[in-house]
C-alpha cells in the first residue's frame, strides 16, 4: 500500500508541475494576484486591531476627534480591501480564461492528431463533455481554490503573528488548542 501511494503522489507531483507549466505565460498576473492576496490579509487584519485601539483610547475616555479619525481610518481599510479583493478576481478570472484557451487549444489538437480508430471506440460526444468539464474543473482550482488556500493561510499566519507581539503568553495558551 506504502509504494502504490508513492506512486500516486509521484504521479500526481508531475501533473501539478504540468499543471502549473500553463501559469509561466501569466507570471505578473500571478505575482499582482499574489500581492493582492497579501494586502487583503494585512488589511483583514489591521480591522479588529483598530477596533480595540478606538474601544481602549477613544470611547473610554470619550475622545470623539480620536475616534473619528479612527472610524475614517477604518473606513480607509475596508476600501482598501474591497479594492485589492477585485484586482484579485478581475487579475485571477482574467487569467483563468487564457489559460482555459490554452488548455483546450492543446486538448483539441491533441484528439485531432489521434486516429480514427480511437473515435471508434470513444463516442465523441463524451469526449467533448469531458474536455469541456475537466477544464472548467481546472480553473475552477485555479482561480478559486488555490487562492482561497493561500488567502487562508496568510491570514492566518498572520492572526498568529499579530497575536504573539500582543501577549505572547496568552498566545501561546490560545495555540494549545489548536490541532
Amino acid at each position: 500500500i506504502a509504494r502504490r501511494q508513492r506512486q500516486m503522489c509521484i504521479r500526481d507531483s508531475v501533473l501539478m508541475r504540468r499543471l502549473l507549466g500553463y501559469l509561466r505565460p501569466y507570471r505578473l498576473q500571478v505575482a499582482i494576484s499574489f500581492a493582492a492576496i497579501l494586502g487583503t490579509s494585512v488589511l483583514q487584519l489591521a480591522q479588529p486591531y483598530l477596533t480595540m485601539i478606538a474601544i481602549d483610547h477613544y470611547i473610554a475616555v470619550g475622545d470623539v476627534t480620536g475616534l473619528t479619525r479612527i472610524a475614517l481610518l477604518f473606513f480607509s481599510v475596508l476600501i482598501g480591501a474591497f479594492v485589492l479583493e477585485a484586482v484579485r478576481i478581475h487579475t485571477m478570472q482574467m487569467m483563468g480564461q487564457h489559460i482555459m484557451v490554452n488548455l483546450r487549444s492543446e486538448i483539441f489538437k491533441h484528439l485531432q492528431r489521434l486516429d480514427l480508430s480511437f473515435y471508434d471506440r470513444n463516442p465523441v460526444g463524451r469526449l467533448i463533455t469531458r474536455v469541456t468539464t475537466d477544464v472548467d474543473v481546472l480553473n475552477e482550482l485555479f482561480t478559486a481554490g488555490v487562492v482561497a488556500v493561500f488567502g487562508d493561510i496568510f491570514t492566518l499566519l498572520g492572526i498568529m503573528v499579530v497575536l504573539l507581539s500582543m501577549n505572547w503568553k496568552l498566545a501561546l495558551i490560545t495555540f494549545s488548542v489548536l490541532p
